[in-house]
């Protein structure tokens, strides 16, 4: 750490594809699984390769809500591999490296991810940008955008995952990707504002909800 913002990040792991073995037994838990929400998150630690991830993906039971993102900070994910998933929340390099495309918007960023992918609904992460959303479901896929709601960054590490949980959670609930995505834009602006990856309990997110509120001076009805 240099004063509040952490310089340095080692990781000491295998990324040795998994035994059949164990494949064969995350494939008989998740065929098993009776959460609503089903969420896979690719970091390439061996468990999600070219030979294992549609057996995966085939796995999971048909009524549940399939939530996928990928992780090419320093691995090899591709975000394309999850398809047809109720919502992906790649981040904008993610992105650009499962397209091959450097320098396109990212509003045609959506769009190719849409044709490769075929998603329900995107977040697409722009770190200190914010968010660019699109719900595939409505005929004109208007985008739109959210800003950062974190008054001040501690550590990134871990406000992708909790985007993704929170967001994943509310968009089943709600059925509205606008509301999850501000939900899980709030609990990703908890996690910047801490040291590590730690979990970001709902009381934390109500508690910043309400102070934007009160900023803006907002008056439930």
């Amino acid at each position: 750490m240099s004063t509040t913002y952490r310089l340095l990040k080692v990781d000491t792991l295998s990324n040795a594809p998994i035994s059949e073995d164990t494949l064969s037994k995350i494939i008989d838990k998740i065929k098993k699984e009776k959460s609503q929400v089903v969420v896979f998150s690719d970091f390439r630690h061996g468990i999600f390769n070219s030979n294992n991830t549609q057996k995966l993906i085939k796995a999971i039971p048909k009524k549940s809500f399939r939530a996928g993102d990928s992780q090419v900070a320093s691995r090899w994910g591709n975000i394309n591999e999850f398809k047809n998933f109720d919502l992906i929340t790649p981040n904008e390099r993610e992105a650009r490296f499962s397209l091959a495309d450097q320098d396109s918007t990212v509003g045609n960023l959506a769009a190719m991810l849409y044709k490769k992918n075929k998603y329900k609904n995107l977040i697409l992460k722009l770190g200190p940008r914010g968010i660019f959303c699109v719900d595939s479901k409505i005929k004109r896929k208007i985008p739109f955008s959210i800003g950062v709601f974190a008054e001040s960054i501690l550590d990134e590490v871990g406000s992708g995952d909790a985007l993704l949980a929170y967001a994943s959670l509310s968009l089943k609930v709600s059925n509205s990707l606008i509301t999850a995505s501000i939900i899980g834009s709030f609990a990703a602006s908890c996690a910047c504002e801490i040291e590590g990856n730690k979990p970001i309990d709902i009381e934390k997110v109500i508690t910043r909800i309400k102070q934007v509120e009160k900023k803006i001076n907002y008056i439930h009805k």
